[in-house]
């Protein structure tokens, strides 16, 4: 669930527990199937775990279609363009990079955003199996769009405000 605070000017979203940041290193082309499919991998570091999982483009992509899927009323900024020609390119790779840090740099700072289930998964799980069956938990989840209202814990001071 998310809850609500009391703020200074009115509700808030309740501030992260545990606040951190993610750096993005090490851009790697990969190959798979025998090299038929070549990506690039990034080097995805979470402060608080100090732990590094290996993400292509493609899972960052996944990632915020879960969160437009899951926070309809929260503004997900858009991630970096896909680029079908000259993506192995040095200059590009290096622009997709920076982009993908000020991208995770919001997802890490946002007191919704960083707290949301498939976003811990994205930021944590190595294994391969367990990544697939993450993923498909997250696309599963029923409390998206409008029912993500329905997790919301709401201070009681402002549960009254429907009956002004």
């Amino acid at each position: 669930s998310y809850t609500i605070d009391m703020g200074p000017t009115g509700p808030q979203w309740k501030e992260s527990p545990q606040p951190f940041c993610c750096s993005i290193e090490d851009p790697t082309k990969q190959t798979k199937f025998k090299g038929i499919k070549t990506y690039i991998s990034y080097r995805v570091t979470p402060s608080h775990t100090g732990r590094p999982v290996y993400r292509r483009y493609k899972h960052f992509d996944w990632l915020y279609n879960r969160l437009l899927h899951k926070f309809t009323v929260i503004s997900v900024p858009h991630l970096p363009e896909k680029q079908a020609t000259g993506r192995f390119e040095e200059d590009f790779i290096e622009k997709r990079k920076r982009r993908l840090i000020l991208w995770m740099n919001h997802m890490t700072s946002h007191p919704v955003l960083s707290q949301y289930e498939g976003f811990e998964h994205f930021l944590m799980c190595a294994d391969d199996k367990q990544w697939k069956l993450g993923k498909r938990r997250a696309e599963k989840d029923e409390m998206v769009g409008a029912h993500f209202m329905l997790t919301l814990q709401i201070p009681n001071e402002h549960r009254m405000l429907g009956s002004i």
